[in-house]
């Protein structure tokens, strides 16, 4: 099974939807195999955003991303990084369809609500960025023999 990273940003901590968010995650049927909250600070935001270091936008990203703790979460199952990225609807919420995490809580492309791996190269990355192994607990759910049919796993 793969493994992907989810942050519930400080769009979602403030907006109290935590809990939404993670119910809809089990709903769905991903398995939560790390979870736990944290104080991001400009470091982290210049190793998980490296990408976008040289954009005018990141003093505000930093900014957004250390003003309250946030909540990284390890996300395990088949296809996990692709099933997640849907689940969560693009970047800008105006644009993102009704029924994704996006479509349905958020107005921003900025104010997000949460991050998803895009890849599963950077998913392994992400997750080893924000996790020690002894963090992370790959276990087998009770109800695995009702998420997936017989040879999908």
């Amino acid at each position: 099974m793969e493994r992907t990273l989810a942050i519930l940003k400080p769009s979602c901590i403030e907006r109290s939807l935590i809990g939404e968010i993670i119910n809809r995650i089990e709903k769905r049927g991903i398995i939560i195999q790390g979870m736990k909250m944290i104080r991001m600070t400009e470091e982290m935001c210049r190793a998980h955003y490296s990408h976008l270091v040289e954009k005018p936008f990141f003093p505000e990203l930093v900014k957004q991303m250390t003003c309250t703790p946030v909540i990284v979460i390890c996300l395990a199952g088949v296809e996990v990084v692709r099933v997640f990225r849907e689940m969560t609807g693009v970047t800008n919420g105006r644009n993102a369809l009704p029924g994704t995490l996006r479509g349905d809580f958020c107005v921003s492309g900025q104010m997000n609500i949460v991050h998803a791996s895009d890849s599963v190269e950077n998913a392994q990355a992400e997750v080893a960025r924000f996790f020690s192994p002894e963090e992370l607990f790959d276990y087998v759910p009770e109800n695995l023999n009702f998420l997936y049919g017989a040879g999908e796993i």
